[in-house]
């Protein structure tokens, strides 16, 4: 027996992909996939769930995710439509744990008799007892030292690319990879309520997210402002997008740039009619948000705004469409902890400056004029 044969409980190795591609698991027709988070941790599993549809392609597929995945995946052409809100439980999705609320699920999902649970929500401290007590016949995903076993698993380690750790992943229960980014496209009812909300646009129009979930993963407001002022100045149409909580910083850069031809749409866009929106956008500009990942699984170039650990684990894989400005920050300005220790070995420190001020918007400007000039 191999090195690889045995640390896999005897699985024969059949492939390579992002790493080896081993044998599928028998007779499997239902299949659970754990993926909680946002929208971009979302956009980060769906190459491994259209990897598992392609393995496996008899093979019900059901995605254990959030609201905000419902709502995107029935709103476009997705590769799998089945999506089970997972309830508050800590380390899988935050909220105030109800315990009745939780049983009631693995009740639920005990009834669905999984032949194959597949873990792609981080190091399995609380994603592997999660996942193991979906009382699936076989079980993969990740794991820290200090995870609960499955039956094959990949190491956690912090910094990897997390679509191809998802990879990683999935070629252990026999699935190679057939897409290396997510692709999605909206269905035509968004792409109709985005024409009447965007109406007839000559101009190159440009989108612009400037939130993110870590405040530190915010490029300033005042330098979204600036570059949105220039692309209006070259006569582009400027669009400022988000979510609801992202109304304030919104507006800043509306302020901060000045010009009609820059508005703010943060809070008014439903996730379906977002994406269609970006379709119809030369490009779009914005932190490593989940907004920005959605632009590039619509096949909207972007420009993305990165602290350098996250390009390692969240950048976009080609640069034909893409571009990427890093900020090489390593210690927080406000007391000098090191920023590069993160993940679960580490305990963050309590301040919020942005990572990303030493980015120069001329240098952002020259990129968005790339897609900009011929409204590519």
């Amino acid at each position: 027996m191999d090195e690889t044969t045995a640390e896999f409980g005897g699985a024969k190795e059949v492939g390579w992909g992002v790493g080896p591609v081993l044998e599928k698991f028998p007779d499997v027709e239902k299949i659970a996939v754990l993926r909680g988070g946002g929208l971009g941790d979302l956009m980060f599993a769906l190459p491994a769930v259209a990897a598992l549809r392609a393995a496996y392609p008899r093979a019900a597929l059901t995605l254990l995710g959030t609201p905000a995945h419902r709502e995107l995946l029935r709103s476009t052409h997705p590769p799998l439509r089945d999506v089970r809100i997972l309830p508050f439980a800590e380390g899988v999705r935050p909220g105030p744990e109800d315990a009745v609320e939780v049983e009631r699920f693995f009740s639920e999902m005990a009834s669905e008799k999984f032949d194959l649970a597949v873990q792609l929500h981080g190091g399995g401290r609380f994603s592997n007892p999660f996942l193991l007590r979906l009382g699936a016949r076989f079980s993969a995903g990740l794991r820290t030292a200090d995870a609960a076993e499955l039956d094959r698993s990949v190491p956690y380690i912090y910094y990897q690319h997390e679509p191809l750790r998802a990879l990683e992943v999935v070629g252990l229960v026999g699935a190679p990879p057939v897409e290396l980014e997510a692709r999605l496209q909206p269905l035509p009812e968004y792409v109709d309520q985005a024409e009447l909300l965007i109406g007839e646009v000559a101009a190159p129009l440009v989108a612009i997210h400037p939130g993110a979930t870590d405040p530190r993963r915010r490029w300033p407001a005042e330098l979204f402002g600036e570059v949105a002022a220039a692309c209006a100045a070259d006569g582009c149409r400027v669009l400022v997008v988000g979510a609801s909580e992202d109304k304030d910083l919104a507006a800043q850069v509306v302020d901060a740039a000045r010009s009609p031809q820059v508005t703010s749409l943060a809070g008014q866009l439903d996730l379906g009619t977002l994406a269609a929106l970006l379709t119809r956008c030369s490009v779009m500009l914005g932190n490593d948000s989940g907004p920005r990942h959605l632009a590039q699984a619509m096949g909207t170039p972007t420009v993305g705004l990165y602290w350098v650990g996250n390009l390692i684990n969240a950048g976009p894989l080609g640069r034909s469409l893409h571009r990427a400005h890093l900020s090489w920050v390593t210690h927080c300005r406000d007391c000098g902890r090191d920023v590069t220790q993160v993940g679960y070995t580490s305990v963050r420190c309590p301040h919020d400056p942005s990572l990303l001020a030493p980015i120069r918007p001329e240098d952002v400007l020259v990129d968005m004029r790339l897609f900009t000039a011929t409204g590519s």
